[in-house]
């Protein structure tokens, strides 16, 4: 297959296909079948035929109750919602490695595809991190502002009251033995 008969497919979709679960972005079995062209039975027959290739920290069955979120979650897996299969969540090598098992040129270059968009979302994620750490910088340095600036009119406030406290005194008219 040459890189002409790849289909082009957005970033986005492939990015809507990633999904976190136990705290780790995978990408469930059968929109990987569906990227990579193959059937989800054949992709999953691979994966037990090479199964050392796939440890925890590569591929995880769903429970029941995270595929029922993951149904009620992702709309564009509503064909598991009836399926008896409990289905594979592949992390970023673990869709590495599949590719190398499936070993067709479709997969191959879907796989360099779905590489390329989780490095995309770990920069993009990285970048947004260090935008949140720079806005609680200035989130700091404000409050420390705003506390400089309840000080100042705290201030302000005394000498005002100073000021009343002196042009009341001098208003009252005196009383007692005159010099």
């Amino acid at each position: 297959m040459d890189k002409t008969d790849t289909p082009i497919i957005p970033d986005e979709v492939i990015m809507n296909k990633i999904l976190i679960i136990r705290g780790v972005r995978v990408m469930i079995d059968s929109d990987l079948a569906e990227l990579y062209g193959v059937p989800t039975k054949r992709l999953n027959e691979q994966v037990k035929r090479n199964i050392k290739r796939f440890p925890e920290d590569f591929m995880f069955r769903l429970t029941k109750d995270e595929k029922e979120e993951v149904v009620a979650f992702c709309d564009h897996l509503q064909k598991l919602k009836y399926s008896p299969v409990l289905p594979y969540a592949f992390t970023e090598h673990g869709a590495v490695m599949l590719a190398s098992v499936l070993n067709s040129e479709r997969a191959i270059q879907m796989n360099i595809l779905v590489i390329r968009v989780f490095n995309k979302m770990r920069k993009i994620l990285e970048d947004h991190l260090e935008i949140l750490k720079r806005i609680e910088k200035i989130e700091e340095n404000d409050n420390e502002q705003d506390k400089k600036i309840l000080l100042i009119f705290e201030y302000l406030k005394q000498l005002e009251q100073e000021k009343q406290r002196r042009t009341y005194q001098e208003g009252r008219r005196r009383i007692g033995f005159k010099k």
